[in-house]
């Protein structure tokens, strides 16, 4: 593409120190005096441990007892990851689900809930969330 400015006029593109926002698709060209050549493109996929996790509440707001109540887990995590959700310390859930969904919340889901995220790089763990839900 001619608007394009190369990352590189070497004949290796080397990055020091990969980041995420490095992913993307590649391609080279190369030139002398019989013509030009471009290569296929190839993709690159940088992955990573989990870097941030954190619990909301959707909708948000007071919970009333009888609503209908999902909390989200909500991380920056690449690939395939497992979710782990504990209230007060115990699991309640492990999948691939980033969600814990109460169709009818009443006063004994009221408590401490955080979530895991993790993949094959790594995991980190939210900060607690209290969950409060108020009686009608």
């Amino acid at each position: 593409n001619p608007e394009l400015n190369p990352l590189s006029k070497d004949s290796q593109l080397i990055f020091s120190s990969i980041k995420s926002t490095d992913s993307g698709e590649f391609y080279c060209t190369s030139e002398n005096k019989l013509g030009k050549k471009t290569s296929k493109y190839v993709s690159v996929n940088v992955e990573y441990a989990p870097k941030s996790s954190s619990v909301s509440v959707d909708p948000p707001g007071e919970i009333v007892e009888g609503s209908s109540v999902t909390l989200i887990c909500d991380s920056d995590v690449s690939g395939d990851a497992t979710y782990t959700w504990y209230k007060e310390g115990i699991i309640l859930y492990q999948g691939s689900d980033n969600w814990l969904h109460f169709i009818f919340v009443n006063s004994e889901d009221r408590g401490i809930y955080y979530c895991k995220s993790e993949n094959e790089y790594g995991h980190i763990t939210s900060e607690p969330l209290f969950f409060d839900v108020l009686c009608k």
